[in-house]
């Protein structure tokens, strides 16, 4: 089987040797099970996919009489693929693993749906590790389309980070830059899942992009989940899609998709569980003029988002160029591990985001050309943060402002 790496690898090997169940969780056709199938070949073992029938009803009606086919004289590794088939997993799983943990290592993956409709945290607690697999960071889009470019970016990608957390001088300068501008609009046009990054005809993308959110929409949505006002699903998600990167208002919501506040909270939910969207919270410190609740919506993925909207036109015809770089350093900065927050004053000056990373905050805007707006200024006056980040198509150096380091780089090296 040929197999693409991912970062998420790294940790899995690192729990492999434990006792722990591993639970792998991830939006529909992420790769979990081109994973667990290469873990297998890595580790051996043995794969079970939980939506074939007849493994389903013998794990969920004789646990115990399943388990017995698959254990031997040495310890082994039982791979359960797609367990969000089984309402009874929690419980079954646990029983499983108290009687078995010392002769089978359990490791599970679920789509999005999961975490809605089969109960497993209550079971498993203290008895399970979670681990989450999204469609392919930038980091993984160019180990998988360009080895070459890779290394370059990996060692600079370093340099931010380590600006970001201690204001050490960014001291190289963008090299490529046409061909990291190319790649990176590929990215954010048709997103990071396996399948549609794997394949090189565009036509062919649209196409598995607009399939997989069919099947989201009839698997996860209508079966799974029983949503039975799909149109009004739709609209909600199509508006979202167009209002990236803006505060969600639900009072404005509930008008404009004519729904009332409880299904429409569950249908931000379901959005939210099932890994489609993420809500990005404001960060305050003042509580009189600063914003507390209110967030801005994400998309976990800008093909699938753009998709929705049936649009793939290139960045340079684009009105929505600016929201779609800044919904990808979002998810970029997610992946990294960063605290991220975005940041606005009643008088609506505005910071894209505030990054929080041991005990510091680094303010981060998302600019087309390198000109700053004024909330980013009033941020940095009022807190006076040591570095500070401005993401930019040109004019890559470092700044002051006051006494705040402020570094200008490339969209496609966050």
């Amino acid at each position: 089987m040929e197999y693409y790496p991912r970062k998420i690898e790294e940790k899995l090997d690192s729990w492999m040797g434990r006792h722990e169940v591993l639970i792998i969780k991830g939006p529909r056709q992420s790769g979990k099970t081109t994973l667990l199938l290469h873990l297998r070949e890595k580790y051996g073992g043995t794969y079970v996919t939980l939506e074939d029938e007849d493994m389903l009803n013998s794990f969920e009606e004789a646990p115990k009489e399943f388990i017995g086919r698959f254990l031997k004289n040495d310890r082994t590794i039982l791979f359960l693929d797609e367990a969000q088939y089984c309402e009874k997993f929690g419980k079954n799983i646990k029983l499983l693993f108290d009687l078995f943990s010392d002769k089978v290592k359990f490791i599970v993956t679920g789509s999005g749906s999961f975490d809605i409709k089969v109960e497993v945290g209550k079971y498993l607690v203290g008895r399970a590790i979670y681990f989450e697999l999204f469609p392919l960071t930038f980091e993984e889009f160019l180990l998988w389309k360009a080895k070459d470019l890779y290394k370059i970016f990996v060692e600079y990608r370093s340099r931010v980070e380590e600006f970001i957390l201690n204001g050490k001088a960014i001291d190289c300068q963008p090299v490529f830059q046409k061909e990291f501008s190319s790649l990176l609009e590929e990215y954010l046009l048709f997103g990071g899942f396996p399948a549609i990054v794997k394949e090189k005809d565009v036509h062919f993308k649209v196409e598995l992009l607009k399939n997989l959110i069919r099947t989201y929409i009839e698997k996860d949505v209508f079966f799974f989940l029983n949503v039975r006002e799909i149109e009004k699903f739709r609209k909600l998600a199509n508006y979202l899609s167009l209002t990236i990167g803006s505060i969600i208002e639900l009072s404005s919501l509930m008008r404009e998709i004519g729904m009332d506040y409880r299904t429409l909270d569950n249908y931000i939910s379901i959005l939210l569980n099932t890994y489609i969207i993420s809500l990005v919270p404001p960060y305050y410190k003042n509580l009189v003029t600063e914003l507390k609740k209110a967030k801005k919506v994400y998309f976990n993925d800008t093909g699938l988002r753009n998709s929705i909207i049936n649009n793939f036109l290139p960045l340079e015809n684009r009105v929505d160029k600016g929201a779609l770089l800044e919904n990808f350093v979002y998810n970029e900065l997610k992946s990294l591990g960063y605290i991220t927050k975005y940041w606005r004053t009643t008088g609506k000056a505005e910071v894209d985001f505030i990054v929080e990373r041991e005990g510091q905050v680094v303010p981060v805007e998302v600019k087309s050309l390198g000109k700053i707006k004024r909330g980013f200024v009033n941020f940095i006056n009022t807190y006076k943060p040591k570095n500070a980040l401005v993401l930019t198509d040109k004019d890559f150096t470092i700044k002051e402002l006051g006494s705040t380091k402020v570094a200008y780089i490339p969209h496609f090296f966050i």
